[in-house]
């Protein structure tokens, strides 16, 4: 293929040399590496000039040292004089922070935080001064301070949460994509984010072809969604397939509390089971839906998922499941 350069990041190279070798070219030669700060270097060696540059970086492993490397090759690459720029990044980095809230393990959390507090009316500061005076008059040296009790006692106040979608987007654009493919986003609200071309591809494909020529008697097994959230794939690829869907759903039980209780719509018992999701990232969602299928009957449980990021104790976490066998993408 001519004026067509493929550079592969740091994330995956095994994944670019399995392009290159369906499109039957060399991968672009790239030297990637770091200082004794950490900082990253990029060099690529040979000419991008009026070529068409494909770009191969993933969101998994680590995510902003993988970013900044996306970032400064595609620079590199726009500096050298390439015609068009195409940054491929099978998993979308910072895509599910939109859909919070989450803690910090990755795990979702019980309870959604409160609303968003409402503008307070207008004070008069000269008011304010004096009854703050007040205050300090009768307070003592070692109590809390006026400013400190007041903030954590005000109930009507929330953290802000940093939304980094449109700060990637603005971030890629910026230095120099005029493409971008993407697989599966976990929120597809991203695309609106880019002032260019975002391609999402859709995993469904593979998955309906995997589930007919692996599955034995895939007929009688039940898609199942570990969330709402993936309710519509899972629906999708249950009515291709002309098989059963059941749904893992969240309850709230108490009002008080805010806490949640899982609930599984559908029927599975003496039956398998497909999980389908998106993103294994610990693996909470879908081990937490794969013991709750046990539990209800089912057979065997099978979980197909695109992007296995499987960071901190996930692993652990899927051998000690009621999964019986994990299918990923590469």
């Amino acid at each position: 293929m001519r004026n067509l350069v493929v550079l592969g990041g740091s994330s995956h190279p095994e994944l670019t040399l399995a392009i290159c070798r369906r499109l039957g070219i060399p991968p672009g030669q790239a030297k990637l590496g770091k200082f004794s700060n950490h900082e990253t270097s990029v060099e690529i060696k040979e000419s991008v000039r009026e070529q068409d540059v494909y770009i191969i970086q993933s969101g998994c492993g680590h995510v902003n040292d993988n970013l900044i490397e996306l970032l400064v090759m595609i620079n590199g690459a726009k500096i050298a004089s390439a015609k068009r720029i195409t940054a491929v990044i099978p998993h979308f980095p910072y895509s599910r922070q939109p859909d919070v809230p989450y803690k910090s393990s990755g795990a979702p959390l019980a309870s959604l935080p409160p609303a968003t507090p409402k503008h307070p009316k207008p004070v008069d500061q000269q008011d304010l001064g004096r009854q703050l005076m007040r205050k300090l008059a009768s307070t003592s040296l070692q109590d809390e301070s006026p400013a400190c009790s007041s903030s954590k006692n005000n109930p009507d106040y929330r953290p802000w949460l940093a939304r980094s979608g449109t700060l990637i987007a603005d971030l890629l654009t910026c230095a120099g994509a005029d493409h971008i493919i993407t697989m599966d986003l976990h929120d597809p609200q991203f695309q609106g984010f880019f002032d260019c071309p975002v391609d999402n591809l859709v995993s469904r494909a593979l998955m309906i072809k995997y589930i007919r020529l692996h599955l034995p008697n895939y007929q009688q097994a039940v898609i199942v969604s570990p969330d709402a959230g993936g309710a519509k794939r899972a629906t999708a690829i249950a009515e291709k397939l002309c098989m059963d869907f059941a749904l893992v759903h969240k309850e709230r039980r108490q009002k008080i509390t805010q806490k949640t209780d899982l609930m599984l719509v559908g029927d599975v018992r003496g039956k398998e089971c497909i999980l389908v999701d998106d993103i294994a990232d610990t693996s909470y969602t879908i081990t937490k839906a794969a013991k709750m299928l046990r539990d209800h009957g089912a057979l065997k449980i099978y979980a197909i998922v695109s992007h296995a990021l499987l960071s901190a104790n996930a692993l652990e976490n899927i051998d000690a499941s009621a999964i019986d066998q994990l299918i990923v993408s590469l």
